[in-house]
């Protein structure tokens, strides 16, 4: 659930027009276009720093420090790992730069999209009622935070549902639950030490993300293109998913001395994404297909033939093994 909106004192103030503050700490009555613009606007116009720890069902564990500053239409993020090797993420809007302190490189790029727990994908529209249902199941706390459960269930089985525990004044998502269609948890993300409006400059954070004496800093090759352009479409949509972006990358020369691309096509529901990776076939890297799975995250591989040559096709995301399976059998050469 990713992770892109009432200016930051509105967030942290009482206002008669926000049905939290004027309940007197009741749970609010919203519908889930409603409660996902309150997450939306809270992770765009809030500060915080704190820890926060995610888990898989298959046992997988990670944790990470995080840093958020907001002035403005600025928003700035540090992400520092705390398990497996070490690694920091710095992003100003759109821009990232990922430190890799064992190999001395940065490497930097642009992501609309970026996926970072608590962040939401993007403002939500009134479509996606259509796809989810909300209801408030519960009332808990996290980190020391007093948070309404709300449950969003997928209206059809081409998607996940999720457990969000939202902050009960700022709306701020603070603990995350992907389920599956029988309600296990496939996924969980939370902080386990959250403080809001810290004392974190973003001129701080600038600063930092922009130190990179020692380090070789390599910029992703990254071409906004088009999936026509490309030679690629879908011979039908999959419900509810629409297309975001798509880009192409070089990934180093063929045999015959000419550069091969990736293409990377993306497609969203409001909540969940779907990433279609393709790229010419190479038997030496390329000879498992299948579907993998790690936590809600499922990944299908392919290989793919027609006239204009062998293809390999990757589809990513925190869908159902059906959803994926869907977009391997619309996508079509198109030229």
């Amino acid at each position: 659930m990713t992770q892109a909106v009432v200016a930051q004192n509105r967030a942290s103030a009482p206002s008669q027009k926000d049905p939290v503050a004027t309940a007197g700490g009741e749970t609010p009555t919203l519908n889930v276009v409603e409660w996902l613009q309150r997450m939306h606007a809270a992770s765009r116009q809030r500060s915080y720093a704190g820890t926060f720890v995610v888990s898989a069902a298959g046992g997988n564990l990670s944790s990470a420090r995080i840093w958020h500053v907001c002035e403005g239409d600025l928003q700035l993020e540090r992400i520092e790992v705390l398990s497996g090797p070490p690694r920091s993420t710095f992003r100003r809007n759109d821009h990232v730069m990922t430190f890799l302190p064992e190999a001395k490189i940065v490497k930097s790029e642009k992501r609309e999209n970026l996926e970072l727990f608590p962040n939401l994908l993007g403002a939500p529209d009134s479509a996606i009622g259509e796809l989810y249902s909300a209801r408030v199941v519960g009332k808990d706390r996290v980190a020391g935070f007093d948070a309404d459960v709300v449950q969003l269930e997928p209206r059809d089985s081409l998607r996940f549902g999720y457990r969000v525990w939202s902050e009960r004044r700022s709306g701020l998502v603070i603990k995350l639950q992907t389920v599956d269609g029988e309600s296990r948890v496939l996924e969980q993300s939370a902080f386990s030490e959250l403080q809001l409006d810290p004392p974190v400059k973003a001129h701080v954070l600038a600063q930092m993300m922009g130190s990179t004496a020692g380090y070789k800093v390599e910029k992703s090759e990254l071409e906004r293109t088009s999936p026509g352009k490309e030679g690629w479409g879908l011979r039908r949509p999959v419900p509810g998913f629409s297309p975001v972006s798509c880009y192409r990358r070089a990934m180093g020369g063929t045999a015959d001395g000419k550069t091969a691309h990736t293409m990377q096509w993306i497609f969203s529901d409001g909540l969940a994404t779907v990433s279609l990776f393709v790229e010419p076939y190479d038997a030496q890297r390329q000879s498992r297909e299948g579907l993998f799975s790690l936590g809600a995250t499922y990944t299908l591989s392919r290989r793919l033939k027609d006239k204009d040559g062998d293809w390999w096709l990757t589809v990513v995301g925190e869908v159902p093994p059906q959803t994926l399976d869907a977009f391997a059998q619309s996508l079509v050469r198109a030229r």
